[in-house]
């Protein structure tokens, strides 16, 4: 997962930029790299893609925030007493090499113990390792990466936590998308992870470029940590170097992406309604606690988002906001044979959850 954060900038041919950057985020030099002359055979809209996907990206960040705060407001009209709901907030951050961004975190609210919706714009000189270790012939190329990616870790035990990311990287005159979303529950529901996987199905089913089967795989091999034996969740769909080779390629991974952004909501917000007022006591707590240790493990082991933003110098702080704000390990903990929280062994192992009948609504 790429942890990238957004900061809107103007391209242009001249040296200097001759528009305005947009709105009061970092602000940057134009994207070109100084061994990378313009190429008059290069697309004439290139710069302009880069413009369109970063707008995407502004744009998903602003209407997915205001999607989670009206959770907590829900919560708060449904349980007056509890306090204040939580709020984004934000601020920009820049890098040395080139861009920035501005992460929103929402921190202690009433659903969401920690959200982040962060987007990004990274340029440079060259590829970072953790893209060249794995694509040789991009070693030492200009590179430019935008993209979103959100965490959301909530308050109950039983609403599961979130995540997703689309990203949209050039290279030298390549260029690819990637992204995807997963779940992570701490007691697992049947109806949930059917009514998840579904959803992702119904959306990947609309795009030929894609398949949902293939998706999913690559989702359960990705988010699997290898020293647990287990994979992070229930899984969901993750695809990289996304580039269709027809004349109108470009645009189907682009309606691809953007189609995707717009399918969090009705994957995961249902979930949070149906759990989030759910009661729940210190057992649930600590196993919360306990399994979102796994979480952190994973992140700070395998994510390759994580040392992509680090060998890139991104915000520390933006990074590690993929972190959830309290966890705990026991040592050589085993949960009680038959309870709820030994139940979780089923949910993070690969299961066929969107062929599956939802008849059941149990722990």
């Amino acid at each position: 997962m790429y942890r990238l954060v957004y900061v809107c900038v103007t391209f242009s041919s001249n040296r200097s930029c001759q528009k305005p950057f947009c709105g009061d985020v970092v602000s940057s030099p134009c994207y070109r790299s100084r061994r990378e002359p313009r190429n008059p055979t290069r697309p004439p809209c290139r710069d302009d893609r880069r413009e369109q996907v970063v707008a995407l990206m502004r744009r998903s960040q602003e209407r997915l925030c205001a999607a989670f705060e009206q959770q907590e407001d829900a919560l708060r009209t449904a349980q007056p007493h509890m306090g204040q709901p939580g709020r984004f907030t934000g601020s920009a951050w820049e890098r040395p090499g080139g861009g920035g961004g501005t992460p929103r975190v929402l921190t202690d609210g009433l659903v969401f113990e920690r959200a982040g919706v962060n987007v990004s714009v990274v340029f440079g000189e060259q590829v970072p390792p953790s893209i060249w270790q794995t694509r040789p012939a991009t070693r030492d190329k200009a590179f430019f990466a935008t993209g979103i990616s959100m965490v959301l870790h909530p308050r109950t035990p039983y609403v599961p936590a979130f995540h997703a990311n689309f990203r949209y990287f050039e290279v030298g005159d390549d260029w690819w998308f990637g992204g995807g979303m997963d779940m992570t529950p701490t007691y697992g529901f049947d109806t949930d992870a059917i009514h998840f996987h579904r959803t992702l199905k119904d959306y990947c089913d609309q795009h030929g470029i894609v398949n949902y089967a293939e998706l999913k795989r690559t989702c359960d091999e990705y988010f699997y940590i290898k020293h647990r034996h287990e994979m992070r969740g229930i899984g969901g769909i993750f695809f990289d170097m996304l580039h269709p080779t027809e004349s109108e390629g470009w645009e189907q991974a682009y309606q691809f992406v953007e189609d995707g952004i717009t399918a969090i909501q009705e994957a995961y917000l249902p979930i949070v309604e149906r759990r989030r007022l759910m009661p729940y006591g210190d057992r649930e707590r600590q196993w919360q606690l306990y399994r979102r240790g796994r979480y952190v493990e994973f992140n700070l082991v395998y994510d390759r988002g994580t040392i992509f933003g680090l060998q890139t110098q991104g915000d520390a702080e933006a990074i590690l906001m993929s972190l959830p704000p309290l966890a705990r390990w026991e040592y050589r903990y085993q949960p009680a044979p038959d309870s709820p929280e030994a139940s979780t062994a089923r949910y993070v192992q690969p299961m066929d959850w969107a062929s599956m009948s939802d008849n059941t609504d149990t722990p």
